[in-house]
């Protein structure tokens, strides 16, 4: 499939619309927590997956583990566009993450997009993760990537009207919001920017990071 068809939006039946650029903050940390409990939705020629965010983290402005640390390049050039456009890099080789810009247009931060819990759509994440247990589909940034056929080609995307991959509003308050270090980093491994949602046996990484 070309870029052309990937961006071809189609309709979504699940009630859900788009949110507005409008009502994400202006701010990487505040964006990271509000997007806990929204809808993420993938829209592919075999029909609509969505899942509830429960996990996110956030990279801010003149962080070392950022993308956007040294500055704009080819590569993260979507990190540098308004908020709520997609950032979509290949970890390690073999595993994409979903990012969404955070700042005013010109400033390089993001919020990656760690863990789903699945709704619409399920049997669809089970054939691109190839595996039957649900809370599995898309516990981890690589996982959700692969469930919903997230790749290079939603680079850059806006997250904020609906097509391939947008961004929905939650359906109801999305309770306790737990607060904790990043997962898998070296640099300013101790800031204590990742949210993700108490209790969820969605939320990745181990136990002690979950309470």
């Amino acid at each position: 499939m070309g870029r052309a068809d990937a961006l071809k939006p189609n309709r979504h039946e699940g009630g859900h619309s788009p949110l507005p650029r409008a009502e994400l903050p202006v701010d990487t940390v505040s964006l990271a927590r509000y997007l806990i409990g929204k809808i993420l939705v993938r829209e592919m020629a075999e029909g609509v997956a969505s899942g509830r965010i429960v996990e996110t983290e956030a990279y801010v402005v003149g962080d070392a583990a950022g993308h956007a640390y040294r500055g704009m390049t080819p590569r993260n050039r979507s990190l540098f566009l308004e908020r709520g456009h997609a950032y979509v890099y290949l970890a390690y080789g073999s595993a994409y993450m979903l990012n969404v810009s955070s700042e005013i247009a010109g400033i390089g931060a993001g919020v990656l997009i760690r863990a789903l819990e699945p709704r619409d759509g399920i049997s669809i994440m089970q054939r691109n993760r190839q595996i039957e247990r649900v809370r599995d589909l898309a516990r981890g940034p690589g996982r959700l990537a692969t469930a919903l056929r997230v790749d290079r080609r939603l680079d850059g995307l806006d997250l904020c009207r609906e097509g391939p991959l947008w961004l929905g509003r939650g359906d109801h308050d999305p309770g306790e919001i737990g607060q904790s270090a990043r997962i898998g980093i070296a640099r300013d491994a101790d800031r204590l920017l990742r949210f993700y949602l108490r209790s969820s046996p969605f939320v990745s990484g181990p136990r002690s990071l979950k309470e």
